[in-house]
């Protein structure tokens, strides 16, 4: 809205608002104006919570330490998805359709996760959707953004082609069709594209939502991949960037650069009130957003591959859920002390602070080497 009312209409009255056409001058708009508006609405939005008895339920075979977490505010993820949207629709081309496609990532996956957090403070314990409507609202939503995709595809606004880290010149799509055995792919090609989107959004999703379960430790994390995204989105839409590193030139995509950086400002504004010991914590509605509008940027601009490196703790704590549920499923025994691998560490004798600030350092480590890897190709 301010992008085109400064640049678009004031611009030829006042022609200092020219740098508002500028990309990395709305990205830092953005970022800061997310960032003041979770400072700001914070302590409000906790106080309402408290009034309204919207407290958290720990898990009682968890670590002893938790149990004196009970009743803290939950739901803090209304103050995260409130500082994404605001921001964006303020600072970016709402001309785009990829821009409108990453809101609805975020509100999609957000109102699951409300619909979830919402059943478990009227229950007063800690379940909320059944895993089968949960997942299934999930696969919803992230097979509708796959169809909005292929619908962009159509009009030659967005390329389906996937980029492989490491080799650049490997084309997957290439190889199917020069297979003489394989016949033309048409409707099955799409229909494997959409099957792979909702692969990645789901587990993308997922995969922060067991990631929380310390003081700060999803949100650090996502500050973490949501700035590895903002430089790929900037990279990707710079058509010299582009160039240079081998990378699909994808001009519209640069726009979701702001959207990232409001993610990262809208994220620090809310682990004001995270960091240990949380003032509040942001439930599934705050996990379940993030997780999908990163896992939706992934998508957008073409790095799903490259996505297990961005959120490479996400990832781990999502594998070490599957490798222990399968392990007593089939043998008997668990791997971990505990599942995810965050309360393994606890149970193991390290403190939460440590646990949290060693995995920070983690991410930070998966987030600079997938950078990295666009110029090792």
């Amino acid at each position: 809205m301010l992008y085109w009312l400064l640049y678009q209409k004031l611009f030829v009255y006042i022609h200092a608002f020219r740098v508002f056409r500028y990309l990395t001058i709305r990205t830092a708009f953005a970022t800061l104006t997310a960032l003041l508006i979770g400072l700001l609405i914070g302590p409000y939005l906790i106080e309402k919570l408290r009034e309204f008895q919207i407290g958290q339920f720990i898990r009682e075979d968890g670590p002893k330490d938790h149990q004196k977490k009970a009743g803290t505010p939950t739901m803090g993820g209304l103050l995260i998805c409130v500082a994404i949207l605001v921001p964006t629709l303020l600072w970016s081309d709402l001309a785009n359709p990829l821009v409108w496609l990453a809101i609805l990532a975020l509100v999609g996956f957000g109102s699951i996760g409300f619909a979830d957090d919402y059943l478990k403070v009227v229950h007063r314990r800690n379940l909320g959707l059944t895993a089968r409507v949960k997942f299934t609202a999930q696969i919803g939503v992230a097979a509708l953004i796959a169809v909005f995709l292929l619908l962009l595809r159509s009009k030659g606004e967005y390329s389906t082609r996937l980029m492989v880290p490491f080799i650049k010149r490997f084309r997957p799509d290439l190889v199917l069709h020069s297979i003489r055995h394989v016949p033309h792919l048409g409707p099955l090609a799409y229909l494997l594209f959409v099957l792979f989107t909702v692969l990645v959004l789901v587990g993308s999703s997922n995969a922060v939502n067991l990631t929380d379960g310390l003081d700060g430790l999803a949100i650090g994390c996502a500050i973490i991949a949501a700035g590895a995204l903002a430089a790929l989105t900037y990279v990707s839409g710079n058509v010299v960037f582009a160039d240079y590193l081998g990378l699909q030139r994808m001009s519209m995509v640069s726009e979701l650069t702001i959207f990232c950086g409001s993610m990262v400002g809208a994220s620090i504004g809310f682990l004001w009130y995270n960091a240990h010991p949380a003032e509040v914590f942001m439930g599934d509605v705050g996990s379940l957003a993030l997780g999908g509008a990163i896992g939706t940027v992934a998508v957008i601009i073409k790095q799903e591959l490259l996505l297990p490196f961005i959120g490479g703790v996400f990832v781990l704590e999502a594998l070490s859920v599957m490798l222990q549920v399968g392990s007593y499923k089939l043998r008997k025994k668990r791997i971990f002390k505990m599942a995810p691998i965050h309360h393994h560490f606890e149970l193991m004798g390290w403190s939460e602070s440590k646990v949290i600030v060693r995995f920070w350092i983690a991410a930070l480590v998966f987030a600079l080497f997938a950078l990295t890897t666009l110029k090792l190709r």
